[in-house]
This record gives C-alpha cells, structure tokens and sequence, in this order.
C-alpha cells in the first residue's frame, strides 16, 4: 500500500526498501539510510583497520606459524643485502592504513637483525600505516640492563676483593638494552610484544607500550604432559635472580622449591655454587629464562646430582646456545633440555637429541589477535591458547 515501509528488519538487504506516496521522500528515507551505513563502516575501519604481518629473516617458521593460526597469508617484503652488506627492505603490498605487526627475534646475527627490524618498521612507518608493532620474541641485549657490570679490566673506580682475583666495578658499562629501546621508538615502533624478558624492568625502558608475554603456562603444561612423576618434582633457578620465577611454577604446581648461588670469575664462567634447598631423591627441574653457553646450567646440574637428585631437567625459554653448549649438553646429566622456539632450534635439535621444544606461536598469535581487536591480553599470563 502506498505510505507503507517494507521488510524493516531485513538484514539481508543493504539498504531498507522503502515505498513512499511522496518520491522525495522515499528518495531523502533512501540517502540516509546509505550515509548512516557508510558513517558504521568508517566507524569500524577507523577502530579495527585491516592486519598485516610481515617475517624478518630471523626466524620465518615461527611467523608462518602465528599467520597459519590467524588465518591469514604472510605479507610480502623482500630483504636484500648490498655488496657492502648494508640491509635493503622493500615491502612488496600497500600498508596504507593497516595495522602491522612486524616478526623478528634477536637471535642469530643480532645486529644484522636488529638493524632490519629498525628498517622494516620504518618502512611501513613511513608507508602510512595505521600502527606498527614489533614483535620479539627474543629481545636482544636484554642482559645489558644496567651498570654494575663486573669486570677483571683495569678500567674501573672501585676494588672489590674475591678469593685471589682483583675485581674492578666497571662503572662505564653500557646500558644497551635502552639504547635498543630507544631505536625501536624513534624507528617508528608504537607497540611491543616480547616474551620472557631478562629483566622486567626492560619495559620501563619505554614509552610505549610494551607487553612482556610469559611462558609460564606453556611450561607448566608441558611438565603436566612429559614428567610422569612431576609431583615428586622441585623447581629449581640455577641463579638467585630466577628466584620469582621458580616460586611461581612451584607455587602452581603445589611442589617446593630451590635455588643455586653462582659466583662469577668473568662473564660466561662460573666460579663456585651454593646450592639453596633439598633436592635429595627429587626429580630437579631447572628453570630460566636463557641458556648462551650452557656453562651455568651444566654446572647447576652436576650440583643437583652430588646432591642427590635423581632426574634432572632444564626448561628454557630462550635456547640460544652458543659456543660450546651443544656438546656441553651432549655431555651432560639431562634428561632432557626444553627450550621454546622463540630462537630457531632446529639446527640444535639435530645436533643434540637431548633438546626438546615447546611451540609458543599460539601464544604470540592469540596476542597479536588481542591487540588488533582491542582485547586484553593479561589472559596469556596464566593460560595457553588452544
């Protein structure tokens, strides 16, 4: 009938049909129909602009890995050396108004790496995305986190007396891992995602935000899984730095805990440790957030052994095994080392049987996803996505 508005709540028509005994009329109920659909979809884009992920050379797996749970297809870029060695990045899909998230782990060469990331984010940056975020899951020079660095050089203000070594405190060590912060921001990064960092304090370091997701869950789901007689097990940090770390996935798993006192000749060498604790006819599982040389870990390991424990294990976040550390572990008491693929450990799984890995690129996914949803992700603190 004329005057009459058909099928209001439609939801498969675009626009609301209307029929009018006045033309302009039904032509004005027409127009603002389409400007009130065109103000929600502007609305929306502007809220939640399109996603785009892009790998450094670092570690690709692990990016094709977070896209596969995202759903989506890896971004185009190209990353090219000059015969000067100087990094070239060329991202190969528009950028304009997405919303980036940038994957390269400080692993491998660092400082190759480094200064890629630096260049991939300013690219998109300058591209006109919407907001770029990098994500680390290994952050690099995290150890470089303050100053009272020891050190066996003469350069140095005030003596310190250790058994027969002459100890000097380096007061000009630097701060590295600032400095790295402060690249990233000037670099155009608005946001980051790391995992495990060496020191928590590291986020102060800037003045974006900065989410520092934890492998805890991942962890303690893989001990559930892997160690038949977890619940005789004790949690152990081979430092004292480590100590809240351990506390917290014994104090989850309902088993004690323990800790190992080191004493540092120089960097990379361990001179004497105290062991903190009973571990006597335990299954001892080693717990940190990095293993470089493994010199730590298998002393920390011998230890729980004289001490009597009867299995050891170490669960690392970072496995970056340099040097000697894969025939240090070959050689070693382990029934097993885990680490997480936060570095590639492919190459070190061939070479040492013992090394076992956690995959963790769900938990990076599911943070990504959060992030360009506007969701929290204090969830992943205590959970592992599946």
């Amino acid at each position: 009938m004329p005057g009459e508005q058909l099928n209001e709540n439609n939801e498969n028509d675009c626009v609301m049909p209307v029929r009018s005994a006045n033309p302009i009329r039904a032509k004005s109920l027409i127009r603002d129909n389409l400007e009130k659909q065109a103000s929600t979809l502007n609305s929306l884009h502007s809220r939640m602009p399109n996603i785009k992920v892009f790998s450094g050379t670092s570690h690709p797996d692990l990016a094709q890995r977070i896209v596969d749970r995202l759903g989506i297809d890896l971004g185009k870029v190209v990353t090219k050396k000059f015969s000067n060695l100087e990094t070239c990045v060329e991202i190969g899909e528009s950028v304009r108004g997405e919303d980036v998230y940038i994957v390269q782990s400080g692993s491998g060469e660092i400082n190759d790496n480094l200064m890629e990331l630096l260049i991939m984010i300013n690219a998109c940056k300058i591209a006109s995305a919407s907001r770029v975020t990098a994500v680390i899951p290994c952050f690099p020079y995290a150890r470089q986190d303050k100053k009272d660095k020891l050190a066996g050089s003469d350069d140095g203000d005030v003596k310190l007396r250790c058994k027969n070594y002459d100890w000097k405190f380096r007061s000009r060590a630097p701060i590295s891992a600032k400095l790295v912060a402060n690249m990233l921001s000037v670099a155009g990064a608005d946001h980051i995602i790391t995992m495990d960092l060496h020191a928590s304090q590291i986020q102060g370091f800037f003045d974006i935000p900065v989410d520092n997701l934890y492998a805890e869950p991942a962890v303690l789901k893989w001990i559930k899984e892997n160690i038949p007689e977890w619940k005789n097990s004790i949690i152990v940090s081979p430092d004292a730095g480590g100590a809240k770390r351990v506390t917290s996935i014994a104090d989850r798993l309902n088993v004690e805990f323990a800790l190992i006192h080191k004493e540092r000749k120089k960097a990379n060498e361990v001179a004497s440790m105290v062991l903190v604790g009973d571990v006597k006819d335990k299954i001892a599982i080693l717990v940190d957030d990095m293993a470089d040389t493994c010199g730590t870990i298998v002393h920390a390991a011998d230890r729980l052994v004289e001490a009597g424990a009867t299995k050891v294990y170490a669960i690392l976040t970072h496995g970056i095994f340099s040097g000697p550390a894969i025939s240090r572990i070959n050689n070693a008491c382990f029934e097993a080392v885990v680490v997480t693929n936060t570095i590639p450990q492919d190459g070190h799984m061939r070479d040492c049987p013992k090394i076992q890995c956690i995959d963790v690129s769900m938990m990076f996914a599911e943070a990504v996803r959060r992030t360009h949803n506007g969701e929290s992700v204090s969830y992943l603190f205590s959970n592992v996505p599946y």
